[in-house]
């Protein structure tokens, strides 16, 4: 990194729920098994676009612990990835943490919440996380996360928490990313990839 150069804005975006439509077994949202149950929301390329075109470098950060448990394969997640990134080729990087988690004996600083695959982008595409957003599928996880780094940069989508009332403090955003989330036709708030 040169001298002079500013970091950037980045958008943040968990993959399953918010890119991509989630498994729903016994009332609980999963990732799809493989590529061919991998399907991107209609909405995620057109929101994408509106927030490459506000110049936010977009990074796609995903926890795929069901490789590290040993129930998926590192290759059917890494296939679903490829597929992401042919069909949203204005993605600047996907971060994945593999880890199955604490409970599972494989503790990590990547795994949601903990901010290691945020920081780890940031490291490397020069991203100033003060500017920068989350948006996540469950409050909790974008919310921890973000308070961590940015209080006011989080931003809940709900696609696939059981959850049904989006706490107020998660809807904050400074002027930028507001004018991103104002429907140009109709001047109304939504969700970038809504």
């Amino acid at each position: 990194m040169g001298k002079h150069e500013v970091a950037r804005p980045a958008v943040f975006l968990d993959r399953d729920g918010v890119i991509n439509r989630v498994t729903v077994r016994n009332g609980t949202p999963h990732p799809p098994c493989d590529a061919e149950e991998f399907e991107l929301y209609e909405d995620v390329p057109d929101g994408c676009a509106r927030l490459k075109a506000a110049n936010f470098l977009l990074v796609v950060i995903t926890n795929q612990p069901d490789v590290g448990r040993g129930t998926q394969s590192r290759q059917a997640a890494e296939a679903m990835n490829l597929k992401m990134q042919s069909a949203l080729p204005l993605l600047d990087r996907i971060e994945i943490c593999y880890h199955a988690g604490e409970r599972y004996g494989q503790p990590c600083d990547c795994r949601k919440p903990r901010p290691g695959l945020i920081l780890r982008a940031a490291a490397e595409l020069n991203i100033d996380p003060r500017r920068s957003y989350v948006i996540g599928d469950r409050w909790r996880e974008s919310s921890a996360i973000s308070l961590r780094l940015a209080p006011s940069a989080k931003i809940f989508t709900g696609r696939s928490s059981k959850r049904s009332v989006i706490p107020s403090s998660l809807l904050n955003g400074h002027r930028q990313m507001q004018a991103v989330l104002r429907d140009p036709r109709r001047g109304e708030r939504r969700s970038p990839l809504r």
